[in-house]
């Protein structure tokens, strides 16, 4: 098995189901199995989102980078994937996680742990 996303395609089926943005990207919203807490949300191909579903490892596209990332490579903090689920209309991922360690590029275990804006 590669470790290298963009060799992995997604089922046709599960991509024509997708709205994908005009840079070929969809939202991906990430909760934590069991409490459904909202952790991150990142962005996602279809080369990234068939190297989820085959790895079972949360696997994002960095727009600023312009590179997949595997959560958790470089730091530990991985992402064991539980489901993934398409929102009605299909333009947004949601993907169910196992969290080791925090889930945040800051180490939080969130990403959304800032003060409330209203």
């Amino acid at each position: 098995m590669s470790a290298n996303p963009a060799e992995y395609n997604l089922d046709p089926a599960v991509e024509k189901r997708l709205k994908l943005n005009d840079a070929g990207l969809i939202p991906a919203v990430v909760q934590a199995d069991g409490s459904k807490e909202v952790l991150m949300m990142a962005w996602m191909d279809t080369h990234a989102l068939a190297y989820t579903m085959e790895t079972r490892q949360g696997t994002y596209f960095s727009r600023s980078r312009n590179e997949y990332w595997i959560k958790g490579l470089t730091s530990g903090n991985v992402q064991e994937v539980i489901a993934v689920a398409l929102d009605c209309d299909g333009d947004t991922v949601l993907v169910t996680v196992k969290q080791t360690g925090g889930a945040c590029h800051t180490g939080s275990r969130t990403c959304f742990d800032n003060d409330v804006l209203l």
